[in-house]
């Protein structure tokens, strides 16, 4: 028998419900919220949503109820943009930036993405997979279900695999959905510098038909920066990276205005990410071309610059905008979502119903899974999120903050918060018992979060 969940007295149901396509424009803003809102779900799928008035009547004697206490649900989180599987910190090049040391500055001495490279080729893959589990109960604790994935700190054949297998396991021993992209051209290594036509021979002979053999991604990414990749470059590995039945997405214009979006515009890319220095002829290229932009506040913040991606401009221009933490070692350690909501709103001047659009149905459709998540409709699945808040609007305004009590994946809870807030309604004896009983359900899961937290 199909396990059977009811969510009821939901204050906020933030359901996202609206066109099976990207929002732009004003349908940013349409969130298709149900106040005093419940959902019924079948083992890992979402079954009806409405008010609680009319679910309530439909929960059978066998559900398993779960009281949300008046708080806000509404998806989980999708991370478009995220580096997830390294070994090592910089926190060393953290404490330099803080005394003026400029990020090209680390990057030129072969510190940077090298420095993550060096430690990352000596790990093993029990080791970045045990590193990628603690990071992926961040994500979870922070209301994150969904995340793209990124190898390029390996930059070799064999290191380059390794964190993609890794990436691999991570999809089917943790709660974390992951969606695996190839950046083999994340940087030239080392062993290269003189020799740049040797390290695209290598990635188009033979690390993209080697990841495409094994199916370890769905998307080919590549650095598009003029002291990186440049535009021919570029285009040579991405078009490659096509001819193996690989999506594209591309990092765009973040350090320099590098011709990044017209190279996306002319490849048509699923994503171009970054955008900093796009330009008003760079976003109308990639409004003619349907390229997602996914904008990542938390890089620029990390790195103290001041330069924020024009956003304001991009919606006006009719883009489908997605926002993502860029989670890295070096440029923007940071897992939460809810922070990167403060920075849209703060920084790049979104209004909050704005940035949640964007970083849940949005996000999903440049994965190609918006007919599965991003938001909470009947068929679609149960990754959802209990916040701990009255009000959609609190988790940009109370930043700093882990706002999720309680996350599901599946349909099943995968991270709870061991105290909520006092004041909340609390749930009567049947719904404690029947929760508990879910609990215990999950607990190998829930274990596994904790060792990690």
């Amino acid at each position: 028998m199909p396990h059977e969940l009811a969510v009821i007295n939901c204050g906020q149901l933030v359901t996202l419900a609206g066109p099976a396509r990207p929002r732009v424009g004003p349908e940013l803003r349409e969130l298709s919220l149900i106040a005093d809102g419940a959902l019924l779900v079948s083992d890992d799928r979402i079954t009806r949503v409405g008010t609680r008035a009319t679910i309530e009547p439909l929960i059978g004697g066998e559900c398993e109820v779960v009281d949300a206490g008046g708080r806000v649900v509404m998806p989980g989180f999708v991370d478009a943009h995220t580096h997830p599987v390294f070994a090592g910190t910089r926190v060393n090049e953290f404490e330099e930036r803080t005394q003026g040391t400029t990020y090209q500055e680390i990057a030129a001495r072969g510190g940077g993405i090298q420095a993550t490279v060096r430690a990352t080729r000596e790990a093993t893959l029990a080791e970045l997979v045990a590193n990628g589990k603690r990071y992926a109960s961040w994500f979870l604790r922070t209301g994150t279900t969904t995340v793209e994935a990124k190898s390029g700190y390996g930059l070799t054949l064999a290191d380059e695999l390794k964190i993609l297998r890794a990436i691999k396991q991570l999809n089917d021993e943790t709660p974390l959905r992951y969606v695996p992209t190839f950046l083999g051209a994340h940087d030239i290594p080392p062993e290269y510098k003189a020799r740049r036509a040797d390290y695209i021979k290598l990635l188009v002979a033979e690390m993209l038909p080697s990841v495409a053999r094994e199916k370890l991604a769905e998307f080919c990414d590549v650095f598009c920066e003029a002291k990186v990749f440049t535009s021919d470059e570029s285009r040579q590995i991405l078009v490659a990276a096509r001819s193996h039945g690989l999506g594209l997405r591309l990092h765009a214009d973040q350090l320099t205005l590098s011709g990044g979006a017209q190279l996306a515009a002319e490849l048509q890319t699923t994503t171009a990410d970054h955008l900093e220095h796009a330009d008003a002829e760079g976003i109308r290229a990639l409004k003619s071309a349907g390229v997602q932009p996914v904008l990542l506040p938390g890089s620029v913040y990390a790195l103290g610059s001041s330069r924020y991606p024009a956003a304001r401009e991009m919606i006006d221009a009719g883009l489908a905008v997605v926002l993502a933490t860029d989670f890295n070692p070096g440029s923007s350690p940071t897992p939460s979502m809810t922070m990167i909501l403060s920075l849209a709103a703060t920084h790049l001047k979104l209004v909050p119903a704005e940035a949640i659009t964007a970083a849940t149905v949005n996000a999903a459709y440049t994965l190609n899974r918006g007919h599965l998540v991003g938001s909470l409709e009947a068929e679609k699945i149960a990754d959802f999120v209990i916040h701990d808040c009255d009000d959609y609007r609190e988790l940009a305004y109370f930043f700093g903050l882990e706002h999720p009590w309680q996350v599901y994946a599946s349909g099943r809870l995968v991270y709870e918060r061991a105290q909520s807030r006092q004041n909340r309604e609390r749930p009567d004896a049947s719904v404690n018992d029947g929760a508990l009983g879910f609990r215990q359900r999950t607990a190998s899961w829930r274990g596994s979060l904790r060792r990690y937290r």
